[in-house]
């Protein structure tokens, strides 16, 4: 069985690896998110990696490292997590009744080896009201999570439905990491406990 170590603070993504069969450990990279920028795309890709690497500095070289990233692409901006209760309400109000795209950087690090990529899913949200908008935050989940939203919790009663992978929206997507794997020589039942 290959060591995973899980470079992300993330419970949702800690719940797919382990409803998917996988124990890993999880090491907090402590990574700067605010100097990345750029396209959605790059920043989510760049923050996976950054974090995958943080944590395989201070690894065993036979140690797997994944690190993922998720941000929400709306209308030409890029939203991690919201800075604030105020910030995450204007969110919501700009984005009810649209849609946009939540994109997760994914990176797996094995020794010198190294392979990463982003699995992109489009997220259509419901038209919610000013009172459900101030409820939901009020909650405190939408400070916590990309895109100030969750699609397995509170979150996903507003979210009138996604094309694409719903993984990659909670956090992680084991389509891609499943492929990932490959490109490393490794597969998913090497995870297996």
């Amino acid at each position: 069985m290959t060591r995973l170590i899980l470079a992300s603070a993330s419970p949702a993504r800690l719940g797919i690896l382990r409803a998917a069969g996988v124990e890993p450990e999880v090491i907090v990279s402590g990574v700067d998110e605010s100097g990345v920028t750029g396209p959605a795309v790059h920043v989510a890709g760049e923050l996976a990696r950054l974090k995958a690497a943080a944590v395989a500095a201070i690894s065993p070289s036979d140690t797997l490292i994944l690190g993922c990233d998720s941000v929400l692409e709306f209308e030409g901006e890029v939203f991690g997590k919201p800075d604030d209760a105020a910030d995450a309400t204007a969110r919501w109000r700009r984005m009810r009744g649209k849609s946009g795209v939540l994109h997760t950087g994914h990176h797996l690090i094995l020794g010198a080896r190294s392979a990463g990529a982003v699995a992109s899913t489009t997220v259509h949200f419901s038209d919610i009201t000013d009172a459900e908008i101030a409820a939901y935050v009020a909650t405190g989940e939408p400070l916590r999570v990309a895109g100030a939203f969750t699609l397995d919790g509170l979150g996903g009663w507003f979210v009138s439905g996604i094309e694409g992978d719903a993984g990659t929206v909670i956090g992680l997507s084991l389509p891609l990491f499943r492929s990932l794997l490959a490109d490393l020589g490794l597969g998913v039942t090497d995870l297996w406990g």
